[in-house]
């Protein structure tokens, strides 16, 4: 026999659950762009978006430079709550990731970029020259990861745990 006040109670809300939400993916890569060789980023992150609940638009796989931005700008106008890049970041002319994505973001999340170098130092001391940034646009939440499948799992690793509430204090909520 179940005790007064439970029969048809609302389920309590559950920080982190993004069913429904949108996500976009971008590689930067010259040489994926132009067929060279294949990407092997862009479906590590689809999967993590999808086991997490989002709905994710088809990854798009752009030269280094401006057709980065122009990527992330048409994510952006579909309403996403995460775009998620990868590659561009290092040192080299042609990385450019960073220099394309900060002009977008309303709010730097500088935690979240330190969180994912330190995460990566673990490995190797290279993470440490990765550029890029965390942060808002609007309601969606971007970030830059590295070109390489193990920095790109090491930037979801830090994402997985916040990744909901992040979502939810960008759309308004207020839980802590």
């Amino acid at each position: 026999m179940s005790s007064p006040g439970t029969l048809n109670a609302p389920e309590p809300h559950r920080h982190g659950d993004v069913q429904g939400r949108k996500a976009g993916v971008v590689i930067a890569s010259t040489r994926a762009a132009a067929g060279i060789y294949d990407d092997e980023t862009g479906p590590v992150i689809t999967d993590w978006l999808t086991e997490h609940g989002f709905d994710v638009f088809p990854v798009m796989v752009v030269p280094d430079g401006e057709p980065v931005g122009a990527a992330i700008r048409a994510l952006l106008t579909q309403r996403t709550a995460v775009v998620i890049t990868s590659g561009g970041t290092g040192l080299s002319p042609d990385d450019r990731t960073p220099d394309v994505t900060l002009p977008l973001l309303d709010r730097e999340i500088p935690g979240i970029m330190e969180a994912v170098r330190r995460a990566g130092a673990t490995k190797t001391p290279l993470a440490a020259l990765s550029r890029g940034y965390a942060g808002a646009a609007g309601t969606t939440f971007i970030i830059n990861l590295p070109g390489s499948p193990k920095g790109v799992m090491d930037g979801l690793t830090v994402l997985d745990p916040v990744i909901g509430h992040l979502c939810d204090q960008l759309e308004g909520g207020h839980g802590h």
